[in-house]
């Protein structure tokens, strides 16, 4: 299927705490908070890929394991997908920061309607460089009834990264970024890895 627009919920904690904590270690590299809790950001649907390499420019950047919502022609899909982020740019605004780097996507996704009835058992996960990096339930995040009222819902062609969890150990580049969507009651996982390569930057 191919993506036309693709959006990037941040901010997305239902746990307040949890969000500070989230907005406290960008604040550590530079990263001024939101405007609104949550917020949305339009970024290009070419970002959107499956590949299982990214190209990045300069060594600052990481990713950061997300459920996605993909709206096909019929019903609503969740994927995993990782929202790799440029953390220099991000110091000097979100929105750019968002924009620069690609964002990997599982290639296997499920319907949403399979997964709500146990939604609050399905869990996140990601490695950098083969560490854990990050571990939660989806319900860290608000859910996607929430996020898709909030926006006015999604066409067809449309997919939306829905917010993440706290880095275990704080943010920090990998090589090797591996994401993790686990449903432990129908016993199945989604999963894609990708290598980062990043780009000299010359000036």
């Amino acid at each position: 299927m191919i993506i036309r627009e693709l959006v990037i919920a941040g901010w997305t904690g239902r746990d307040e705490a949890a969000l500070r904590k989230h907005i406290e270690e960008l604040a550590a590299i530079g990263v001024k908070p939101p405007k609104t809790t949550p917020i949305f950001y339009r970024v290009a649907a070419t970002l959107f890929t499956h590949a299982d390499s990214i190209q990045v420019s300069g060594p600052d950047t990481s990713g950061e394991v997300e459920f996605v919502l993909i709206q096909g022609a019929g019903a609503m899909r969740v994927a995993v997908g990782s929202d790799h982020t440029d953390r220099k740019a991000e110091t000097i605004g979100v929105s750019l920061s968002k924009q620069l780097c690609a964002k990997p996507v599982s290639k296997e996704s499920w319907r949403l309607d399979d997964v709500m009835p146990h939604w609050e058992r399905l869990v996140l996960r990601s490695w950098a460089d083969e560490k854990l990096y990050q571990e939660g339930p989806v319900t860290a995040m608000r859910s996607p009834e929430d996020l898709l009222h909030r926006y006015g819902g999604l066409k067809a062609g449309s997919a939306m990264f829905c917010g993440t969890l706290a880095a275990l150990g704080g943010i920090r580049p990998a090589k090797k970024f591996t994401m993790e969507l686990e449903d432990p009651v129908l016993g199945r996982k989604l999963r894609h890895a990708y290598w980062v390569e990043p780009l000299p930057v010359e000036g």
